[in-house]
Formats: C-alpha cells, sequence, structure tokens
C-alpha cells in the first residue's frame, strides 16, 4: 500500500510542474532550430532523431483525427483523469504517441496532459519502469476523483510491441532496417492503434 500512495504521490508532484503539449512543442521545434535535442547527451543522433520527430509531430497534429464513435467512447469517461507523460525529444515512439495521446486529452473535457522530461524525472521513471527499464515514452494515467492510478500505457502500441518483440527473437536486437520498418507501421496505421490502446484503460460509465 506504502508503495502505491508513493508512486501516486510522486506522480502528482511531476504533473504540479509538468508542461502542456504546447509547451513541450515549442520546446521541441526549437532545439530543431538550433540543432540540438532535450537530455544531457547531446550526439549527433539524437539531435538528428529530433529534427526528424518534430516534422513527424507536426504532421501527426496536422492529420489525426478521432472519429465519431471514438469519441462517443471517449464521452462515456466522466471521471476527472490527468495523463502524465514521460518523453524526449530524440524518442521516435514518443513522436508517433505524444500527438495522439494530445488529441485525446484535448477532445475530452475530463482529461488534462502534463508533460515530463525522462532525464529530470529519473525517480519518477524509476517508479514506472516497463519491464524493469526505463523505456519512453510512458504513459501514467491518474484518476484525480479516486486520488489513484488507474493505468499505465508505453512505450509502444500493443501491435508495434509484439512486431518488436519477434523482431528481438530473431536477431537478437532491433535492426536498422526494423526501425525504419516500425516508422512505415507507424505511417500506415495513422495512430489507431495507440487510440484504441489508451480508450481500453479509461474508466467508462
Amino acid at each position: 500500500m506504502e508503495v502505491l500512495e508513493s508512486r501516486l504521490e510522486l506522480a502528482q508532484e511531476y504533473i504540479a510542474k509538468g508542461m502542456g503539449y504546447d509547451k513541450y512543442r515549442a520546446m521541441v521545434d526549437a532545439y530543431a532550430e538550433i540543432g540540438k535535442s532535450t537530455g544531457p547527451e547531446q550526439s549527433e543522433a539524437r539531435i538528428e532523431y529530433t529534427k526528424l520527430n518534430q516534422r513527424r509531430m507536426k504532421r501527426w497534429d496536422k492529420t489525426f483525427k478521432i472519429s465519431e464513435d471514438q469519441l462517443n467512447t471517449l464521452a462515456q469517461s466522466n471521471s476527472k483523469l490527468t495523463f502524465l507523460a514521460i518523453t524526449e525529444s530524440w524518442c521516435g515512439d514518443a513522436a508517433a504517441s505524444l500527438p495522439i495521446i494530445n488529441k485525446i486529452a484535448e477532445a475530452s473535457p475530463n482529461i488534462s496532459l502534463k508533460i515530463v522530461l525522462r532525464d529530470e524525472s529519473l525517480d519518477l521513471m524509476e517508479a514506472f519502469l516497463t519491464n524493469g527499464t526505463m523505456s519512453i515514452p510512458k504513459l501514467i494515467m491518474i484518476n484525480e476523483d479516486a486520488d489513484e492510478v488507474i493505468g499505465e500505457w508505453g512505450p509502444r502500441p500493443s501491435i508495434a510491441t509484439k512486431m518488436v518483440q519477434a523482431c528481438k527473437a530473431e536477431h537478437g536486437k532491433l535492426t536498422e532496417q526494423f526501425k525504419e520498418d516500425l516508422q512505415v507501421w507507424y505511417n500506415k496505421n495513422k495512430g489507431e492503434n495507440i487510440l484504441s490502446d489508451i480508450l481500453e484503460l479509461l474508466p467508462l460509465e
């Protein structure tokens, strides 16, 4: 019980100092413009991924739409929720996921979204590991009415997770070709798997 309470308290602390999606997007835009990435490691790869992800997020922001049926499902969730997302600008999976998560929050008056950077939130990340790893993006869902963590999602949608597991089983790692194939899948899936995964976690009334 104490562990659950401490995780909730930690999440609430970071919600209080988290940034909104617009601020996060403006930050990534600015870093891409000056050739930097979030986090202490300013490698060429992370800087290039930040530039690429900035373009990807811009495209997702413009093109992703929630269907009427999905909006009706979302409307059945009347609890006051906060989505707390942990990410970094260089994370390719986050670039595909955060715009979708933001659209969900925008579509519901009962959901607010706050974003924190992993490398500035290591104690939070340690409390919400995925299979023992600090994988991002990580979405923590908190029911403010019930004062409890009701769900976790990430770092990838369910179909992509199975693809990753299959690649690791075959090659022992994620190959460069697989990483390209995964981005093609994200584009073809159009955010639907991310959306359906998260809708399934919402408390519906």
